[in-house]
């Protein structure tokens, strides 16, 4: 986070918070960074992510930045194993992995072109929530009406097309080029998409944009069903950037996911890190 922050111009001065690991070598933070992005597969099945054989996240390979590792297609999130996952080149083939090296095209389509777009992103994440789904209905934007919600504040966008499955390289890129520099966008009529500088901040920026869908959701129809109809209230801008600053950034993201991992690590049984 930054050392300093103002608010109503008095200087403040920002908790510190740890930072993500170095690694003595680029074998030993492959194998760290697989181990978290299996966590994250589990994590996204306990939060209830799944959706038939759809959803993928991504890991942008440390000693290969141009293949990524993901998931085999048609294994369940909550099975996810280390020994499972798939290393997929730039031109979406399958070059090692387990048994299963079913790819699913369109986590190619969409992961290929958002890794090239973007050498800063680690990992990204797309699945089709419950929420986020929901909301990507509306054609719209969050409002920012909750400090979680400071979080995504200039820092999400939409994609306003849907052509059904993502088969092709055109949809992908287009999505990418949607996505720019922003942590999010909204896929319309489809879901969401998060990336990250680390596993753990896509991963907690994905669970806090479902959660902040879900709000914006419920709070829409309790103030349609008020007596004056109005509107939720917003974060003023000078405010909303304030707490961007401290809970929007990378390490911020990075930080806040911890919890989440430290849990699905203690509930993996024995050979998930395998």
């Amino acid at each position: 986070m930054d050392k300093f922050a103002t608010q109503h111009g008095m200087p403040i001065r920002a908790q510190h918070v740890p930072s993500p690991p170095v690694f003595a070598n680029k074998l030993e933070e492959r194998e760290h960074l697989k181990g978290r992005l299996v966590l994250a597969f589990r994590i996204f099945a306990r939060n209830g992510f799944e959706q038939g054989v759809s959803g993928h996240i991504t890991l942008r390979d440390p000693i290969k930045p141009d293949h990524f590792w993901t998931n085999p297609f048609g294994l369940s999130f909550q099975h996810m194993k280390k020994s499972d996952l798939m290393l997929v080149d730039e031109d979406g083939t399958v070059v090692g992995g387990g048994e299963n090296r079913l790819l699913n095209v369109a986590a190619y389509m969409i992961h290929a072109a958002i890794h090239k777009a973007r050498p800063d992103v680690l990992c990204a994440a797309h699945c089709h929530s419950v929420y986020g789904r929901t909301f990507s209905t509306l054609g719209r934007l969050l409002d920012i009406t909750t400090q979680d919600a400071c979080a995504f504040y200039n820092d999400h966008t939409r994609y306003s097309s849907f052509r059904g499955l993502v088969v092709a390289r055109e949809e992908g890129a287009n999505i990418a080029r949607a996505l720019g520099t922003n942590k999010a966008v909204i896929l319309q009529n489809h879901g969401l998409i998060t990336v990250g500088q680390t596993v753990e901040a896509c991963i907690f920026w994905f669970n806090a944009l479902e959660s902040c869908c879900k709000t914006q959701l419920l709070a829409d129809a309790a103030a349609a069903g008020s007596r004056d109809g109005g509107r939720p209230l917003v974060i003023t801008d000078e405010d909303a950037a304030f707490t961007y600053n401290l809970i929007g950034v990378p390490n911020a993201g990075w930080f806040q996911g911890q919890p989440a991992f430290a849990v699905a690590e203690s509930e993996a049984g024995p050979g998930v890190f395998d």
